[in-house]
């Protein structure tokens, strides 16, 4: 029995509860238990450790289809989640991971824009100072279908208005900051990050214009890392092989790492020639939401606690794949007490790899005990229900 074969669901047959939790009732609480940067804190820090901006969609997840939905017919869902969603995914995954997270977003003013707020401010611990409410705005939407492992979205939507006063300072002192590029954009708040020494990791999106030019993300100059997909990566790079385009890339940007699908994920450090390459842990997905960002987060939270390259990609990767597993994005994101409960309970059984094992034998004297079994089902909050 391999270690991959180890990180099953639990529950219904679609991996979730209608219930909304465990069958005793009680709620998994997803706060970091654990600080991942407290042998690198040192006073006069920064109080912020990550901070980021973007949209924040209310996010409504179907799962348990069996397939895409047929024109003119109705399809029932087996399993229904709702959440905030957009920058929300990113901000949840890092705050989870006991990062201090600062996040600036505009919310509306309707129902779905005081959930959201509540659920990342209050439920979540992240920092919204930032942020402001938009009178008379409606929130964003996006509608998530979960089949076949993959999901269709359809999203409603308008720009928010500018603020009518003066900001508060954009952005906050950071350890870090985590961007999503865009081709022909530049974001002020990037540079201003970067000249304050804020370490700046970057994503992108698929470049509808079709030109995939370096050159259109300006941004990148200021960022310390790169986590663009292989398809983003060769197509920026012009590249066949996804591990040529991450050393093309260290070029551009000081560290590349591209992610490889089922393959797993492989980064380049330009500045010392370092590389590494983890291969993915292979789980069934039920939603795969939000996992970029969830790997991104677990990347960030490694760089920042000063770990090797080959742990930071083997951290993020686990992240990733334990989040699939759940659906929704910001709902699927991993906290310590659920990395702890699958550690040990891969290491459970006699027949694991040695080599599987070994890859995350950096896990081993950091992570909080647990008491509750793998797997640890989690709470699925829904706009109309309270916590219990």
């Amino acid at each position: 029995m391999s270690l991959d074969e180890q990180t099953v669901n639990g529950g219904r047959e679609d991996g979730s509860r209608e219930d909304g939790g465990r069958k005793d009732g009680a709620r998994l609480d997803h706060r970091a238990c654990l600080d991942p940067l407290a042998a690198v804190r040192r006073p006069g820090d920064p109080a912020c450790d990550v901070f980021l901006t973007g949209t924040v969609f209310l996010d409504i997840i179907f799962t348990g289809l069996d397939s895409a939905p047929v024109r003119g017919t109705e399809s029932w869902a087996r399993g229904m989640g709702s959440s905030p969603g957009g920058v929300a995914n990113m901000a949840t995954a890092l705050s989870r991971l006991g990062l201090r997270t600062s996040l600036a977003a505009a919310f509306g003013d309707d129902h779905y824009g005081e959930y959201c707020w509540d659920a990342l401010e209050k439920g979540e611990g992240i920092d919204l100072a930032p942020s402001r409410t938009v009178p008379g705005w409606h929130s964003p939407v996006t509608v998530s279908l979960a089949y076949e492992g993959e999901r269709t979205m359809i999203s409603h939507g308008h720009e928010a208005p500018p603020p009518q006063e003066p900001a508060p300072e954009t952005p906050p002192r950071a350890r870090a900051a985590v961007a999503s590029l865009a081709p022909g954009a530049s974001e002020e708040w990037v540079a201003k990050a970067a000249a304050r020494g804020t370490r700046v990791f970057a994503d992108v999106g698929w470049d509808e214009t079709g030109r995939w030019d370096l050159a259109a993300l300006p941004d990148l100059r200021h960022c310390e890392a790169f986590l663009p997909n292989a398809e983003e990566a060769m197509r920026y790079t012009g590249t066949s092989c996804p591990r040529a385009a991450a050393r093309a890339l260290t070029e551009h940007v000081p560290v590349a790492v591209v992610t490889l699908g089922a393959e797993g994920a492989y980064a380049v450090d330009g500045r010392t020639g370092e590389t590494a390459e983890v291969p993915a842990i292979e789980v069934e997905a039920l939603d795969p939401t939000g996992a970029g960002d969830v790997f991104v987060a677990g990347f960030v939270t490694g760089t920042l606690a000063g770990w090797p390259l080959a742990d930071r990609l083997a951290f993020a990767g686990l992240t990733a794949a334990l989040s699939v597993q759940e659906f929704g994005g910001s709902l699927s994101a991993p906290g310590w007490v659920e990395v702890s409960a699958w550690w040990r309970h891969v290491q459970s059984y006699d027949d694991q790899e040695p080599a599987a094992l070994r890859r995350y034998a950096f896990l081993d004297g950091m992570l909080p005990e647990v008491v509750r079994p793998w797997p640890l089902r989690r709470a699925v909050p829904t706009i109309g229900f309270g916590a219990r």
